[in-house]
């Protein structure tokens, strides 16, 4: 299973009278949205499915792949690590998975997968780290296929 952590891309700063579940992406988020999405789509995957975060920012982040994607709740801004792997249905799913969320939830996860247990671990705004499950000589590995920040595309 490939699972793709895609942090939201940046956001306009909060109003006072907005609440932080309805900011949109500012320009430089949508750039990094659609540069991040122009990538992904060049790389091969099998079955894929996007589930996203139903805030403002995470949705407009998750429309620049141009393809379909379900919103799932339990992925907005209270999302916990454990939520993120339901949601993606690690390690069974057959295929690759994006979730486009938010911090802390997204890099906890990545400090789970990747070292065991959760830990504070920052995605920047509009990054992505691509991990693969895998099981070699009967051990189950997960495998860092990329690690990308907006700024490097």
């Amino acid at each position: 299973m490939d699972l793709i952590l895609w942090r939201h891309a940046e956001a306009e700063p909060g109003k006072t009278d907005q609440s932080e579940a309805r900011r949109s992406l500012s320009p430089r988020g949508r750039r990094q949205a659609e540069e991040m999405a122009a990538w992904l789509r060049n790389q091969p995957m099998r079955e894929c499915r996007v589930l996203v975060s139903p805030t403002t920012r995470c949705v407009e982040t998750a429309e620049a792949l141009n393809r379909p994607f379900d919103i799932q709740v339990k992925m907005g801004l209270s999302a916990t690590a454990t939520d993120l792997l339901v949601a993606a249905d690690w390690p069974d799913f057959h295929g690759a998975v994006i979730l486009v969320s938010h911090q802390p939830a997204l890099g906890r996860l990545a400090s789970l997968l990747l070292a065991g247990q959760e830990a504070d671990w920052t995605i920047k705004k509009g990054g992505l780290w691509w991990l693969t499950n895998r099981v070699r000589n009967d051990e189950a590995q997960v495998v860092i296929r990329a690690v990308i920040a907006p700024d490097l595309l």
